[in-house]
């Protein structure tokens, strides 16, 4: 009787911390735009050490 009581508190435990990791990723998710621009500057940072080499 306990066991089955435990699997149902530890189940729905499991599946708040799923959610709160899948919102606290949406919530914190960088915008395209910056993404864009870091993976610009990197490019242009690898391109700039090799003409300088």
């Amino acid at each position: 009787m306990i066991a089955k009581i435990w699997k149902k508190v530890l189940l729905l435990v499991l599946i708040i911390a799923c959610l709160f990791n899948v919102i606290n990723k949406l919530v914190h998710k960088a915008s395209m735009k910056e993404e864009v621009s870091a993976s610009a500057q990197y490019v242009q940072q690898k391109l700039d050490e090799q003409n300088n080499k």
